[in-house]
């Protein structure tokens, strides 16, 4: 079995592709996908699907939405939905791998893209865990304290290895490839110097120098107006590089 997260939650079992139309229950299966194999206090099940509302027999509402969570599950896997959604001291365990959810799968390639000496090889892992998304993060939960950092985590993963992914690009000679995909990139997120920083190199590469300053100079504008800051060092010795023509940027 396999539940997906990265997009509108949905489980998966062999052939069949099930969508979780209770948004509760979407939720408590979200909660428990993050890891697998962790216990979740009702306590805490209770805080994200409700808040601070106080509700009579909350704990009855619970059990009812892991009740009909455990019966999608059975339906499935032909496995008892309570061996699958297991209740531990305290609160609820989903019993599956970690690679069985594919957030887990997707933050385990990021990593191993990231740290990949090899860019051949880094580019392959890098486009397998950004091929795994299918839409925002957490799509369409109950979004309690818990959920909200897990989706904002996920999409920062996200950007880190697009930006690893573009990085590992230039590093095998296709700076004239990710130049449209870094002006995108860079108009939804102006301030993130990295973005500007991998521009800038894919640029002067393409043998665009011009173009690769004023890249500096529009990112320097927007940090200085919108958060009172000067560029970053990285970003920095960059612009001071290419103004040099510094063998070292080919």
């Amino acid at each position: 079995m396999e539940v997906q997260l990265l997009g509108s939650v949905t489980v998966i079992h062999g052939d069949v592709h099930r969508h979780v139309v209770s948004k509760r229950v979407r939720t408590v299966l979200a909660l428990l996908s993050l890891p697998p194999g962790t216990p979740i206090l009702y306590e805490q099940l209770m805080a994200e699907l409700w808040g601070e509302r106080e509700l009579e027999n909350m704990r009855n509402a619970l059990q009812a939405n892991v009740l009909r969570l455990r019966r999608i599950l059975g339906s499935l896997t032909g496995r008892r939905g309570d061996e699958v959604l297991r209740t531990v001291s305290g609160g609820y365990l989903l019993d599956l791998p970690p690679d069985a959810v594919d957030a887990q799968r997707f933050l385990s390639l990021a990593a191993r893209g990231s740290a990949e000496r090899d860019p051949d090889k880094a580019v392959r892992l890098l486009d397998e865990a950004l091929g795994l998304w299918r839409g925002p993060a957490l799509f369409d939960l109950y979004e309690g304290p818990r959920l909200h950092l897990e989706a904002g985590h996920l999409e920062e993963q996200r950007l880190c290895a697009r930006e690893d992914l573009v990085a590992a690009r230039l590093r095998i000679g296709e700076g004239r490839g990710v130049i449209p995909e870094l002006r995108q990139l860079i108009a939804q997120y102006p301030g993130r110097e990295r973005l500007s920083q991998l521009l800038m190199l894919a640029l002067y590469r393409d043998g665009r120098q011009t173009e690769a300053l004023d890249v500096f100079h529009r990112t320097r504008q927007w940090l200085v107006k919108e958060l009172g800051l000067e560029p970053g060092r990285d970003l920095s010795k960059v612009y001071q590089s290419i103004l040099t023509q510094d063998a070292m940027l080919g």
